[in-house]
């Protein structure tokens, strides 16, 4: 389906993360040289481990744990699995701005959107990409990764949001180089909230709400270098 000249795609069955993104670069190629439409990819990963171009060998806790895969995505290690919507979102940024924190932060705006048709409250911490359920004590749970590459100014990879995952699986890697013992934050689903919401009801929240986020091209209102963390470009 196509909507002001994007194409929704939705994948029934977890598909393979190499496999992913060997369609995404095709996609991304066929984008900047054959004007085919932007892609937003809606997906779930098998459960594996992604080692973004930050990651260092320390936070990788368990390697036997799961299957590690090497990303050119922006970002240190994150989990991918089942009950986690994958949004891979391939926009021509030449056509909107080239401007990659603006990006990022429209991909947070996004996600933000969509929690709050759920009553949940995500939100934004200066220096941490991503998007974050404040808990008590201070302590905050990151309910949404996000990473990025930009090749030729189209961007691919994108966000995971945690629906219902088996949060477990994070004891295996220190997620986004970001350790709960030592910062007091950690990592947080819907589920764990006591939202209980189907993957098709995200899939339509993401629906709705991304055109309010995409769809106006001066909708961006933060610069903040942190923005770019999770970022790699090759425009």
């Amino acid at each position: 389906m196509r909507e002001a000249g994007i194409e929704w795609r939705h994948s029934d069955r977890p598909v393979g993360y190499d496999a992913a993104v060997a369609a995404m670069e095709r996609r991304i190629a066929a984008i900047r040289d054959d004007g085919a439409p932007e892609l937003v990819w809606l997906l779930e990963h098998p459960a594996l481990y992604t080692a973004g171009t930050s990651a260092r060998a320390a936070d990788l806790l368990d390697p036997a744990r799961l299957p590690v895969h090497k990303s050119g995505r922006g970002g240190q290690y994150t989990y991918h699995g089942p009950g986690q919507r994958i949004a891979y979102v391939l926009l021509d940024l030449d056509r909107r701005g080239r401007d990659v924190r603006c990006h990022v932060w429209r991909l947070e705006e996004w996600i933000i959107g969509t929690l709050a048709r759920f009553a949940v409250r995500g939100e934004r911490r200066d220096g941490r990409v991503g998007v974050w359920i404040a808990g008590e004590g201070g302590r905050d749970d990151k309910v949404a990764a996000i990473g990025v590459r930009v090749r030729h100014w189209v961007s691919y990879h994108g966000v995971a949001l945690n629906v219902a995952p088996d949060l477990d699986h994070y004891r295996g890697i220190v997620p986004c180089g970001i350790a709960p013992e030592s910062s007091g934050n950690g990592v947080t689903s819907l589920a764990r909230l006591g939202i209980s919401a189907s993957m098709p009801e995200i899939d339509g929240a993401l629906r709705a709400t991304f055109d309010v986020v995409f769809g106006d091209a001066s909708g961006c209102t933060s610069q903040s270098p942190t923005r770019t963390a999770v970022a790699q470009a090759s425009a």
